[in-house]
């Protein structure tokens, strides 16, 4: 029988009651209406108490905060992690940058090999879901941007410390979409949910 999984869920918008918090709360939703084993942590960012910049850049440690120190537990116990967030000026929002900035940090998430171009990859045997809104046609955003902030999370956050293989769902032109496409995704979520808890 298979062990039990841990999921981390994470919303990255800075209103609860957002569409994107709508999102979040669907998960949770459909994680909770199966039957499992396995264990939902849901963490809304917007509740942390956290300094978002890191004050002295690399050059001198900032202290985490204890809001920070739990969540990095979270992360170490978890082995499937899902981020909600929305994308502001062709990127993720300044809370959850300054949350990675933050948290992920060398000796945490990885660490440079000394007179290498290599590193370690501390977050390795994890997993990851990325749930992205963006009011632009995903299309546009691609062709354009490259699909820029959804890759530098992907490549060059999450897989870079060893999360992998990290799914992305997208919702675009959110603006423009009536309540009932707005129903259809939220069903969506509800069954990623559900599929998380069996898993």
């Amino acid at each position: 029988m298979a062990s039990a999984k841990k999921i981390l869920l994470i919303l990255g918008h800075p209103d609860p009651n957002s569409f994107n918090g709508a999102i979040f709360q669907s998960i949770a939703e459909g994680f909770k209406s199966a039957q499992s084993t396995n264990t939902l942590q849901a963490v809304r960012l917007a509740d942390l108490h956290f300094q978002l910049n890191l004050a002295h850049g690399y050059n001198s440690r900032t202290e985490l905060e204890p809001d920070l120190l739990e969540m990095q537990t979270k992360i170490k116990e978890a082995d499937h992690i899902v981020f909600v967030y929305p994308t502001w000026w062709g990127q993720m929002p300044a809370l959850l940058k300054g949350f990675f900035d933050r948290v992920f940090l060398p000796g945490f998430a990885f660490k440079y090999r000394e007179n290498s171009p290599l590193w370690d990859k501390f977050l390795t045997g994890k997993t990851g879901d990325l749930i992205v809104t963006m009011d632009a046609p995903s299309w546009y955003d691609r062709l354009l941007y490259g699909a820029a902030s959804r890759r530098a999370v992907k490549n060059a956050i999450l897989e870079f410390c060893g999360i992998k293989p990290v799914r992305i769902t997208t919702l675009d032109r959110l603006r423009y979409r009536k309540d009932k496409e707005r129903a259809v995704f939220l069903e969506k979520m509800k069954k990623l949910g559900a599929s998380l808890a069996s898993r």
